[in-house]
């Protein structure tokens, strides 16, 4: 019988380092061929849009979707269905707002592991919802950070954040006033934004940064201006062809110019090590994370395995 798995029974069961192993084998399978993801396709409602987003991965043994629907400007409800690919029979229908936060932060997480100086210890975050929280968590789980500045364009929300960041973490988390000052002489940049107006200038990111831009999944939003991508000397996107559907930061150059999809790559040729992550300490390199179902089935699954193990979930 299928499982009906609820966020609190995911909160309790994905850990990070759980998220960065299913994120990462999401990725080696890809650049293995045994397995394939589809882009997020949405479909245009009177009060708001149905989103989704489908994979299947017989490497893992497992396939399936994630729907989300946003109506009038609401939170959407993400639910994952994962199918065996091995009998076709309904494996697990899990509620994935925790599923979809985490494993975000996650890829950025990988995308760090193998394209940020080894030696990087500081990071600026601009950005201070709750994507961020996993973002910055994941980044701590792969390198040694001892030094975090966040921005937002709040200063309530950005003291909150980093109050809670440093408890959470250990790692003492610094407010700053402007987006500037925040990835000033930093190993490594984050962007968790929906703004639609560049909150990056390249002028201001130092040489050998590392930058995770996660917040421009939609061909209407935009975090990093020109100088930003051409000062890149490595871009990679999770999934370069949703990326041509949806990835702002990266569709507004390639329209003036600026850059060529062949000069973008896939995190999973660079985690399969047909693509180098960096060339040099001085590379500025570049992850444009649109988050990708095969993610969400790969945590899915491990999630549902481990629920089944310690009796969580209802069958229905």
């Amino acid at each position: 019988m299928p499982l009906f798995i609820n966020e609190r029974d995911v909160s309790e069961i994905l850990t990070m380092d759980l998220a960065l192993e299913t994120v990462e084998q999401a990725f080696r399978l890809m650049g293995e061929g045994t397995a394939d993801n589809h882009p997020r396709a949405r479909i245009s409602l009177p009060k708001g849009p149905l989103n989704f987003m489908c994979a299947a991965a017989p490497g893992a043994g497992v396939m399936g979707l994630k729907v989300y629907g946003v109506i009038d400007g609401l939170p959407g409800r993400p639910y994952v269905q994962l199918i065996s690919t091995d009998t076709g029979e309904l494996l697990a229908l899990m509620e994935a707002g925790v599923l979809g936060q985490v494993r975000t932060g996650a890829a950025s997480g990988i995308a760090t592991k193998y394209m940020a100086k080894e030696d990087s210890t500081s990071v600026g975050i601009i950005g201070s919802g709750q994507q961020a929280q996993t973002q910055l968590e994941a980044i701590c789980n792969v390198r040694k950070i001892n030094e975090v500045k966040v921005f937002s364009r709040t200063s309530e929300r950005r003291e909150l954040f980093a109050k809670q960041m440093t408890d959470k973490l250990g790692t003492q988390i610094t407010p700053v006033n402007s987006a500037e000052d925040c990835v000033r002489n930093v190993d490594i940049i984050i962007t968790i934004t929906s703004t639609s107006k560049p909150v990056l200038s390249g002028e201001w990111i130092p040489k050998g940064a590392h930058i995770n831009a996660a917040g421009a999944n939609n061909w209407t939003r935009l975090e990093l201006d020109n100088e930003a991508i051409k000062r890149s000397n490595i871009i990679v996107a999770d999934d370069v062809e949703q990326a041509k559907l949806e990835c702002g930061d990266l569709l507004y150059p390639i329209e003036r110019g600026v850059l060529r999809w062949d000069q973008v790559s896939n995190l999973s040729d660079v985690v399969n090590d047909r693509v180098k992550g960096r060339s040099s300490n001085n590379d500025i390199t570049l992850f444009e994370s649109q988050g990708l179902g095969i993610q969400d089935i790969t945590t899915g699954l491990r999630i549902y395995e481990i629920a089944k193990e310690v009796g969580k979930g209802s069958t229905f």
